[in-house]
């Protein structure tokens, strides 16, 4: 088996021969936001999260923010970070409130922020307020050395304003353009992943998330450019994956 690190380019990976027959179980679990959002969830079913989290070695566990601390320490000593949403799932809340939520997760104990844009201020051609929005958060989260994804939600836009978005999460200084909450009228689709790369070229990072259930779904957004992906369904995928081992 190649020796594949997660940080390796994904173009240059995939010249070397097909990626559905190179990335091990492992490998691939490094890719995944191990996702437990459901308003619903329970202490009970988020440790249980965090138990798949720690027997796979996901990159992370994705939570909302009331959890972040009780999964920081479930994760203790394990190589899997603490992910949460801010300003989620609809992203129509004030820049300061985002910018409080997202300080309050990492004084708990988050290691990636997940950030709705401003939909509506988007779609109302307000890119300069998109752009201060995700800057502010990014700031707040880069004084405390985390990372910072950034969701537009793909399926409430056109092609166009998917283009915008994915590029004015660059201009405001994030690490990721992540394609969705999966908490609106669809989650990622491959096409759209290609168009993000195309818009936010070939270095900077992009997260699929939502609607991934299968090994091959999830293969299919690695191979469109996706470098992680948000899954609920990834001990199912993993096993998927292992048989392939």
């Amino acid at each position: 088996m190649l020796n594949y690190t997660h940080s390796e380019n994904e173009s240059e990976f995939k010249k070397r021969g097909d990626l559905r027959m190179k990335l091990t179980q492992a490998q691939l679990a490094k890719y995944m936001d191990h996702t437990m959002l459901k308003p619903e969830a329970t202490a009970e079913m988020i440790d249980k999260t965090v138990e798949e989290a720690r027997k796979y070695n996901t990159a992370s566990v994705c939570i909302n923010p009331y959890w972040v601390k009780r999964v920081h320490e479930g994760l203790e000593g394990a190589d899997v970070n603490t992910c949460t949403v801010i300003g989620f799932p609809l992203g129509a809340t004030s820049t300061a409130s985002k910018v409080f939520e997202t300080k309050q997760a990492i004084a708990d104990g988050a290691d990636e922020i997940d950030m709705v844009i401003n939909i509506g201020e988007l779609k109302g051609g307000n890119d300069q307020a998109v752009e201060d929005d995700i800057r502010a958060v990014a700031e707040a989260t880069h004084a405390e050395g985390k990372l910072l994804k950034v969701i537009i939600e793909n399926c409430l836009l056109t092609d166009e304003e998917k283009k915008r978005a994915s590029k004015l999460t660059v201009k405001g200084g994030a690490d990721f353009v992540k394609t969705s909450t999966g908490f609106s009228t669809s989650g990622a689709k491959a096409q759209d992943v290609k168009l993000m790369r195309e818009a936010v070229g070939p270095d900077f990072k992009i997260k699929a998330a939502g609607g991934i259930h299968s090994l091959a779904e999830a293969y299919d957004m690695i191979e469109a450019g996706a470098n992680r992906l948000g899954v609920s369904a990834s001990v199912k995928i993993l096993e998927e994956a292992a048989k392939q081992d």
